[in-house]
């Protein structure tokens, strides 16, 4: 796995250890009609609420260049100058997804799959409840996947509103995952999942 930090380019590998598990991608088949419109609106959400919040941080001689400079315990303290649930509700999701991604790291570095599972499935529900970028497909994929035996994170993935999620699930219960999940997604949704059980690589490295 890559942490990138997108203001510097700096980057730090970390080991996954997957044994006994697999990552399983669960397409939707949901054709995305807003992801466009949508990412320039929640963008222009979060650079207002980041003009409030650097704002507000000024006053305390803190100088805040983006806004995932924040870590949670500062974005609460400042976010009372956001008026705007809305405002409130995207700046704390960038901010909590940046934190989830930090403790990520930490969960691959002591082999903690279950901890990492954990942090999708936290960042799934910020992405529903606070960016608000999933929609029924998607969400009705991650939470038939997270009533499945041997799965310990779901999440959508990609730009939302249609398109793809994927799931932590134990070996021994892909074969189960892939009916269960599928027959749910089609009761509910009248659409077909498709799935694809994936390994990961060591990624880009020199020949």
């Amino acid at each position: 796995a890559i942490l990138l930090d997108c203001n510097t380019l700096n980057y730090r590998y970390s080991e996954i250890n997957m044994e006994g598990y697999s990552i399983v991608i669960g397409n939707t088949n949901k054709r995305r009609g807003l992801a466009d419109s949508k990412y320039n609106e929640r963008r222009s959400e979060c650079e207002r609420a980041y003009g409030f919040l650097k704002e507000e941080a000024a006053k305390d001689g803190l100088e805040v260049s983006s806004l995932c400079e924040l870590d949670m315990e500062q974005f609460e303290k400042y976010s009372y100058v956001l008026k705007d649930d809305i405002l409130y509700r995207r700046a704390k999701h960038a901010i909590s997804e940046n934190e989830r991604t930090k403790r990520a790291v930490n969960a691959f570095i002591h082999d903690d799959v279950e901890q990492f599972g954990h942090l999708m499935n936290e960042s799934h529900i910020s992405l529903r409840d606070d960016y608000e970028v999933t929609g029924y497909e998607l969400d009705t994929l991650v939470n038939a996947a997270w009533e499945c035996d041997g799965v310990i994170g779901s999440r959508m993935t990609g730009a939302g509103f249609g398109g793809c999620t994927v799931s932590i699930v134990r070996e021994d219960c892909i074969s189960s995952f892939i009916k269960n999940v599928g027959e749910k997604y089609n009761a509910k949704t009248h659409l077909n999942a498709d799935f694809y059980v994936v390994d990961i690589s060591d990624g880009v490295c020199a020949l």
